[in-house]
Protein backbone atom coordinates (compact mmCIF):
# COMPACT_ATOMS: atom_id res chain seq x y z
CA UNK A 1 0.00 0.00 0.00
CA UNK A 2 1.36 3.43 -0.94
CA UNK A 3 1.34 6.19 1.65
CA UNK A 4 1.37 9.96 1.19
CA UNK A 5 1.48 13.04 3.39
CA UNK A 6 -1.76 15.02 3.56
CA UNK A 7 -1.84 18.86 3.65
CA UNK A 8 -2.29 18.80 7.44
CA UNK A 9 0.93 16.75 7.84
CA UNK A 10 -0.54 13.32 8.63
CA UNK A 11 0.33 10.15 6.74
CA UNK A 12 -2.54 8.41 4.94
CA UNK A 13 -2.92 5.58 2.43
CA UNK A 14 -3.03 6.86 -1.11
CA UNK A 15 -5.18 5.75 -3.99
CA UNK A 16 -3.53 4.75 -7.22
CA UNK A 17 -1.64 7.88 -8.19
CA UNK A 18 -0.42 8.79 -11.62
CA UNK A 19 3.34 8.83 -12.04
CA UNK A 20 3.04 11.95 -14.20
CA UNK A 21 3.99 15.23 -12.48
CA UNK A 22 1.44 18.01 -12.13
CA UNK A 23 1.66 20.84 -14.67
CA UNK A 24 3.69 23.85 -13.49
CA UNK A 25 0.53 25.99 -13.37
CA UNK A 26 -1.06 23.68 -10.76
CA UNK A 27 1.92 23.20 -8.44
CA UNK A 28 2.09 24.99 -5.08
CA UNK A 29 -1.07 27.09 -5.58
CA UNK A 30 -3.89 27.21 -3.05
CA UNK A 31 -7.31 26.78 -4.65
CA UNK A 32 -8.56 30.27 -3.75
CA UNK A 33 -5.70 32.24 -5.33
CA UNK A 34 -6.21 33.90 -8.71
CA UNK A 35 -4.25 32.47 -11.63
CA UNK A 36 -0.84 33.88 -12.44
CA UNK A 37 -0.30 35.29 -15.92
CA UNK A 38 2.43 33.56 -17.93
CA UNK A 39 4.05 35.48 -20.78
CA UNK A 40 6.21 33.79 -23.42
CA UNK A 41 9.48 35.50 -24.36
CA UNK A 42 12.05 34.46 -26.96
CA UNK A 43 15.21 35.57 -28.75
CA UNK A 44 16.79 34.29 -31.96
CA UNK A 45 19.78 36.38 -33.06
CA UNK A 46 18.93 38.79 -35.92
CA UNK A 47 15.60 37.02 -36.57
CA UNK A 48 13.19 37.26 -33.66
CA UNK A 49 12.99 39.14 -30.37
CA UNK A 50 9.98 38.88 -28.06
CA UNK A 51 10.87 40.76 -24.88
CA UNK A 52 9.54 42.83 -21.97
CA UNK A 53 10.13 46.58 -22.29
CA UNK A 54 8.91 47.07 -18.75
CA UNK A 55 7.31 44.91 -16.10
CA UNK A 56 8.19 43.27 -12.81
CA UNK A 57 7.58 39.53 -13.13
CA UNK A 58 7.25 37.48 -9.97
CA UNK A 59 9.70 35.06 -11.57
CA UNK A 60 11.16 34.15 -14.94
CA UNK A 61 11.58 30.53 -16.00
CA UNK A 62 14.28 29.68 -18.58
CA UNK A 63 12.71 27.03 -20.85
CA UNK A 64 15.68 26.49 -23.16
CA UNK A 65 18.55 28.53 -24.62
CA UNK A 66 16.24 30.89 -26.52
CA UNK A 67 12.84 30.76 -24.74
CA UNK A 68 11.73 32.09 -21.34
CA UNK A 69 8.44 32.46 -19.51
CA UNK A 70 7.75 35.48 -17.26
CA UNK A 71 5.14 34.99 -14.54
CA UNK A 72 3.11 37.96 -13.25
CA UNK A 73 0.86 38.46 -10.24
CA UNK A 74 -2.73 39.62 -10.85
CA UNK A 75 -3.11 43.31 -11.85
CA UNK A 76 0.60 43.67 -12.69
CA UNK A 77 1.26 45.92 -15.69
CA UNK A 78 3.86 45.09 -18.34
CA UNK A 79 4.86 45.87 -21.92
CA UNK A 80 5.80 43.19 -24.44
CA UNK A 81 7.57 44.05 -27.70
CA UNK A 82 7.78 41.75 -30.71
CA UNK A 83 10.35 42.33 -33.45
CA UNK A 84 10.73 39.93 -36.36
CA UNK A 85 13.00 39.95 -39.43
CA UNK A 86 13.98 37.88 -42.44
CA UNK A 87 16.85 38.09 -44.95
CA UNK A 88 15.46 41.35 -46.35
CA UNK A 89 14.97 43.24 -43.07
CA UNK A 90 12.30 43.87 -40.46
CA UNK A 91 8.97 42.18 -41.15
CA UNK A 92 7.03 42.98 -37.97
CA UNK A 93 7.03 45.45 -35.08
CA UNK A 94 4.42 45.06 -32.37
CA UNK A 95 4.08 46.53 -28.89
CA UNK A 96 1.40 45.73 -26.32
CA UNK A 97 0.88 47.22 -22.86
CA UNK A 98 -1.00 44.63 -20.83
CA UNK A 99 -2.39 44.18 -17.35
CA UNK A 100 -2.51 40.73 -15.77
CA UNK A 101 -6.00 39.68 -14.81
CA UNK A 102 -7.49 39.02 -11.39
CA UNK A 103 -10.15 36.46 -10.46
CA UNK A 104 -13.37 36.84 -12.47
CA UNK A 105 -11.85 39.50 -14.78
CA UNK A 106 -12.75 39.42 -18.44
CA UNK A 107 -9.49 38.88 -20.30
CA UNK A 108 -8.46 38.99 -23.92
CA UNK A 109 -6.78 35.90 -25.28
CA UNK A 110 -3.45 36.80 -26.81
CA UNK A 111 -0.79 34.56 -28.35
CA UNK A 112 1.88 33.74 -25.77
CA UNK A 113 -0.10 35.22 -22.83
CA UNK A 114 -1.84 32.61 -20.67
CA UNK A 115 -4.63 32.65 -19.53
CA UNK A 116 -4.96 36.12 -21.07
CA UNK A 117 -4.64 39.77 -20.07
CA UNK A 118 -6.33 43.13 -20.29
CA UNK A 119 -5.04 44.88 -23.44
CA UNK A 120 -4.43 48.55 -22.64
CA UNK A 121 -2.46 49.58 -25.73
CA UNK A 122 -1.63 47.88 -29.03
CA UNK A 123 0.79 49.33 -31.59
CA UNK A 124 1.67 47.75 -34.95
CA UNK A 125 4.35 49.00 -37.32
CA UNK A 126 7.69 50.70 -36.82
CA UNK A 127 6.42 54.31 -36.61
CA UNK A 128 3.79 53.59 -33.96
CA UNK A 129 6.02 51.28 -31.91
CA UNK A 130 8.87 53.81 -31.91
CA UNK A 131 6.43 56.57 -30.86
CA UNK A 132 5.29 54.51 -27.86
CA UNK A 133 8.88 53.58 -26.96
CA UNK A 134 9.74 57.30 -26.95
CA UNK A 135 6.80 57.94 -24.59
CA UNK A 136 8.01 55.18 -22.26
CA UNK A 137 11.54 56.64 -22.31
CA UNK A 138 10.13 60.10 -21.49
CA UNK A 139 8.11 58.68 -18.58
CA UNK A 140 11.14 56.85 -17.17
CA UNK A 141 13.32 59.96 -17.62
CA UNK A 142 11.05 61.68 -15.08
CA UNK A 143 11.83 58.94 -12.55
CA UNK A 144 8.39 57.31 -12.90
CA UNK A 145 8.26 53.52 -13.10
CA UNK A 146 6.28 52.69 -16.26
CA UNK A 147 4.59 49.81 -14.36
CA UNK A 148 2.87 52.39 -12.13
CA UNK A 149 1.49 54.59 -14.92
CA UNK A 150 -2.31 54.88 -14.87
CA UNK A 151 -4.10 52.35 -17.09
CA UNK A 152 -6.27 55.20 -18.41
CA UNK A 153 -3.16 56.87 -19.88
CA UNK A 154 -2.18 53.73 -21.81
CA UNK A 155 -5.77 53.53 -23.10
CA UNK A 156 -5.66 57.17 -24.24
CA UNK A 157 -2.35 56.56 -25.99
CA UNK A 158 -3.77 53.44 -27.66
CA UNK A 159 -6.81 55.38 -28.90
CA UNK A 160 -4.58 58.10 -30.38
CA UNK A 161 -2.51 55.46 -32.16
CA UNK A 162 -5.61 53.72 -33.52
CA UNK A 163 -7.02 57.00 -34.88
CA UNK A 164 -3.76 58.09 -36.52
CA UNK A 165 -3.01 56.98 -40.08
CA UNK A 166 0.46 57.36 -41.55
CA UNK A 167 0.86 58.86 -44.96
CA UNK A 168 2.23 61.84 -46.87
CA UNK A 169 -0.87 63.96 -46.22
CA UNK A 170 -1.39 62.95 -42.58
CA UNK A 171 -0.65 65.19 -39.63
CA UNK A 172 2.24 64.23 -37.36
CA UNK A 173 1.37 61.93 -34.51
CA UNK A 174 0.55 63.96 -31.37
CA UNK A 175 1.06 61.92 -28.22
CA UNK A 176 -0.20 63.16 -24.83
CA UNK A 177 2.59 63.58 -22.28
CA UNK A 178 2.48 61.76 -18.96
CA UNK A 179 3.68 64.30 -16.42
CA UNK A 180 4.70 63.98 -12.79
CA UNK A 181 1.58 66.01 -11.90
CA UNK A 182 -0.68 63.59 -13.79
CA UNK A 183 1.06 60.67 -12.08
CA UNK A 184 0.64 62.24 -8.62
CA UNK A 185 -3.07 62.80 -9.35
CA UNK A 186 -3.47 59.17 -10.43
CA UNK A 187 -1.74 57.99 -7.25
CA UNK A 188 -3.93 60.25 -5.09
CA UNK A 189 -7.22 59.12 -6.63
CA UNK A 190 -6.14 55.49 -6.88
CA UNK A 191 -6.80 55.58 -10.62
CA UNK A 192 -3.94 53.23 -11.50
CA UNK A 193 -6.07 50.19 -12.28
Amino acid sequence: MNMHITPDGTVAPSAARSSLPQPLALQHRPADTPPLTRVSLAYVHERFNLYLRFGQPERTVQLDHWRRCAVFFPLAMFCRVRWQANDHGTTQWQLMVLQAGASLDTLQRLPGVRPGARLLLHAEGELKVRAVLQQIDAIEAQGIDACTVAAAYWGTLGNRLAAWTAGPSSAPLQMPAYTAERHAAALTTGDLQ
